[in-house]
């Protein structure tokens, strides 16, 4: 039979086989009695090289191998919400069922439930002509998530048959001419879904943290690197978007992560609370949990998987948040698979396609006109921890990640320590979407909203070079107008950008109310600025009891946030004039 082959090597993960000239390369293939599942990633002539995503302990050579004559794809129609995957599509609550709590060898499970019946309602009728991309009906997959039933890419026609009612996802819901369409479609992952075109960043994702949101925003269909030494808080800062962003879908994948990172996640998701709705984050959120001692070559198809399924929901006009923790564990599997496929190394033993293939992956990010003669509007932004050894950013994988994305929000280790959170370094982070997005924050918050930003980040740069000042020959050498810029630095640092994740107030702050805390912030700076230059002495300006309010007004929620605004800035005007008075009686 063409395409059945024999092992002839085993090396780890990676089995070469023999007999395989009817396969094709990204074939997906079933190896041995176990019929542990693989992926051609190499031929010579009639020999394959298969990377398998299961333990390959047991085998030997002569074992059958059978080509499924497909590249490896995901299933994606209703029931993607809610479900925790492994790398290659296998839900772990069905094996679970199957073979306990852990993974059996050759274990097959539909990435589908086929026994569930959806309600399917058609929003398009019998002699509609529709193309790729069109949506012909609906099914509510969850309580916050309304699945668009599209028409699969490839496909055109008319409507020849449509109905509506109850279907488990193999059964036909409509066909054009005689060819039937499913509530599910398959699509192979290592390729890109189309779309018509993409369109620019200039709508930021917000995600209620505010050194991101003020300081280093991200566009909706960006890319952004969150590169940090261990214990720097990636996986919180990650957690943070997953729950805050404006995103409709999260795609979470935990590529290589310990354990008990994901056990974290996988716990912690479904008893969080939807902000939006009310109800538990699960509802819109799919999870792809490959930790570190699953099978090395299932972290490369992992992220794959993930990223196709993102594009699944971006396809049907939702904006959709991926969360990839961390991209340096799938470059490192990258690594091993390449030094067992004996190919000649590039920097510190990686492939030297590394650069190629994560600007594969991160390119598949963007803010595009879907498919279909409706216009709508998808997003997928792209968000990617990188864990570089020993936190040196120069390694490989973080430059070639860096030369990709457009935001670059560097974890300092000296800032966790210090317990500033998040540990974003406000000196060596920068977004480059800045100048596509200024406009809609100046429309869409206030008006000087980039003009307060510039003023932070100077006052923030001038801390640092007085800081230098300050270590050498100590804060008695300063200016009083220097040490009140350090005074208003700190402020900046200690009252806005530290932020308190598990603080049922402070973990999510609106444009607004960010507004609100940086004017109060520039307002104090300016106002002792003036009572300064009028002759007010630096100390009883820096030790002003206004400044604790300013400093709390980060814990006060958005009903009494307007008025307690207000009551400071009366209090700061008071205080500040009491001062001014004082010194004129002088």
């Amino acid at each position: 039979m063409e395409g059945l082959g024999v092992v002839k090597k085993v090396a780890g993960p990676l089995v070469v086989a023999e007999n395989m000239r009817g396969a094709n390369m990204f074939d997906v293939v079933r190896v041995s009695d176990a019929r542990l599942i693989g992926e051609i990633i190499e031929l010579h002539g009639d020999q394959a090289s298969i990377q398998v995503y299961e333990e390959t302990s047991g085998l030997a050579p002569g074992a059958p191998v059978e080509s499924t004559e497909m590249p490896l794809s995901v299933e994606l129609g209703p029931g993607l919400a809610r479900s925790i995957y492994d790398g290659i599509q296998r839900p772990l609550a069905a094996i679970k069922k199957q073979s306990g709590s852990r993974l059996q060898r050759g274990v097959e499970a539909p990435s589908l439930d086929r026994e569930k019946k959806w309600a399917f309602t058609p929003t398009a009728a019998v002699g509609d002509i529709v193309s790729g991309g069109d949506v012909i009906g609906e099914v509510q997959e969850t309580d916050v998530v309304l699945h668009k039933i599209m028409v699969p890419p490839l496909l055109s026609g008319e409507i020849t048959r449509i109905s509506e009612g109850e279907f488990t996802v193999e059964e036909p819901i409509a066909y054009l001419g005689e060819t039937p369409i499913y509530l599910m479609q398959r699509w192979p992952v290592r390729k890109g879904r189309p779309y018509k075109r993409k369109l620019n960043p200039d709508v930021p994702l917000v995600t209620g943290q505010r050194v991101i949101d003020l300081l280093f925003p991200i566009a909706k269909g960006g890319t952004a690197a969150v590169p940090g030494p261990f214990g720097s808080g990636k996986t919180v800062v990650q957690h943070q978007l997953a729950k805050w962003a404006d995103a409709d879908i999260v795609v979470y994948i935990g590529c290589g992560e310990r354990g008990n990172e994901m056990t974290d996640v996988l716990l912690e998701f479904p008893e969080l609370k939807d902000p939006k709705s009310g109800k538990s984050l699960m509802e819109r959120t799919v999870l792809i949990a490959n930790t570190s001692d699953m099978p090395v070559a299932a972290r490369e198809a992992s992220v794959y998987t993930g990223i196709t399924i993102a594009e699944y929901y971006r396809d049907m006009g939702y904006s959709v948040a991926l969360m990839a923790d961390s991209t340096s564990r799938w470059a490192e599997a990258m690594r091993e698979m390449s030094g067992r496929l004996e190919e000649m190394p590039g920097e510190e033993g990686y492939p030297a396609y590394l650069s190629s293939r994560l600007a594969q992956f991160y390119e598949r990010a963007g803010r595009v006109l879907t498919l279909g003669s409706a216009n709508r509007e998808g997003a997928l932004s792209v968000i990617g921890a990188v864990s570089p050894s020993g936190g040196d950013i120069s390694e490989p994988v973080t430059q070639a990640t860096l030369r990709i994305v457009k935001v670059f929000w560097s974890l300092d280790s000296a800032l966790a320590y210090a317990r500033h959170f998040p540990a974003i370094n406000w000196l060596t982070s920068y977004s480059l979407y800045l100048d596509d997005m200024g406009s809609w924050f100046d429309n869409h918050v206030k008006k000087d909203w980039m003009a307060k930003r510039a003023r932070v980040m100077l006052l923030l740069q001038e801390e640092s070079e007085l800081d230098e000042i300050v270590r050498l020959v100590g804060m008695d050498a300063l200016s009083a107008p220097d040490r009140l810029k350090l005074e208003a630095a700190r402020s900046i640092r200690e009252d806005f950008l530290h932020q308190d994740a598990f603080h049922e107030v402070d973990t999510y702050t609106s444009l607004e109310k960010q507004h609100l805390m940086v004017s109060l912030v520039l307002n104090y700076y300016e106002m002792a600025s003036n009572a300064l230059d009028d002759g007010v002495p630096i100390e009883p300006l820096v030790s002003l009891p206004v400044r604790e309010a300013i400093g709390r007004i980060k814990y006060v929620g958005d009903d009494g946030l307007e008025s307690a605004v207000k009551s400071i800035s009366r209090q700061l005007a008071k205080e500040i004039g009491d001062l001014k008075e004082k010194q004129v009686d002088r």
